[in-house]
């Protein structure tokens, strides 16, 4: 199948490993030029060097440095990109999950910069990318969220508050955003071996008095699956969500999950 990706623009925010690196790989690899973007110069040189020894040297692939919490950050990011590759059709916003804590552990200063990270880099990117998304005639947005929008997740307070909010965000511009040809997705990622899921198995692991193999273990074990995920398995669904193969999706949430959600809606 041709995604019809071939001389499209994406920025892929918090892209620089992860599930924003694996989304950013599959657009590349579809023929999309790509601008990544994190806060670690090095990591993202890293992560630019590595795409370009997998797609060769001349593969339309840049990076630049920001924080997405920053005001001036997105507006910054979107003209970068549109300085780059000469405009903007996708934006896929990603940031990394707020601080897994019960309600009881979690420091009342955490909630304000988790939603800053969470939600509010969402809305500044979209801002940002607004004008060229429109002038694309075909853009999409996709946010990165978590299956924990839902079922809340154990031990994830912030992350089971806070990312509902990117939802309602995406399905409300997929309303409003439809009549410029704009497609607004969201994506669920379940459990996909990731910094983050290491994160969190160490955290389990910390808890239960286990190791992080035998957490990772019992994930797998309770899922229809029996796996944890690959990065790649999402990056691929991530990339369809962008592309012209899925044009007439919008307002929706995809879980990639390995069906662990186990409810009908």
């Amino acid at each position: 199948m041709d995604l019809g990706l071939k001389g499209k623009v994406a920025l892929v925010t918090a892209a620089s490993k992860g599930l924003g690196f694996a989304t950013a790989e599959q657009l590349l690899a579809e023929g999309a030029s790509v601008m990544i973007c994190g806060r670690d110069s090095a990591s993202l040189d890293s992560a630019v060097a590595k795409l370009k020894t997998s797609y060769g040297a001349d593969a339309p692939v840049a990076a630049l440095s920001a924080d997405v919490t920053a005001d001036a950050a997105a507006q910054t990011l979107v003209d970068g990109t549109v300085a780059a590759f000469g405009g903007l059709d996708i934006l896929v916003t990603n940031a990394g999950g707020p601080p897994a804590g019960t309600f009881d552990s979690t420091d009342i200063s955490l909630w304000q910069k988790s939603f800053d990270l969470t939600v509010m880099s969402a809305v500044r990117l979209v801002k940002a990318a607004e004008p060229h998304l429109k002038a694309s005639g075909s853009g999409a947005i996709l946010t990165i969220t978590s299956m924990s929008v839902k079922f809340p997740v154990a031990n994830l307070m912030l992350s089971n508050v806070i990312r509902p909010a990117v939802i309602g965000l995406t399905k409300a511009l997929a309303q409003e955003y439809g009549a410029h040809g704009i497609r607004a997705n969201s994506i669920l990622p379940g459990y996909t071996r990731t910094d983050r899921i290491e994160y969190l198995l160490n955290q389990w692991a910390d808890e239960r008095g286990t190791t992080p193999d035998e957490e990772a273990a019992k994930l797998g074990a309770n899922l229809p699956l029996k796996r944890i995920g690959a990065p790649e398995e999402f990056g691929k669904v991530a990339c369809f969500l962008c592309s012209s193969a899925a044009s007439y999706m919008t307002g929706e949430m995809v879980l990639v999950d390995g069906g662990a959600y186990p409810g009908l809606m």
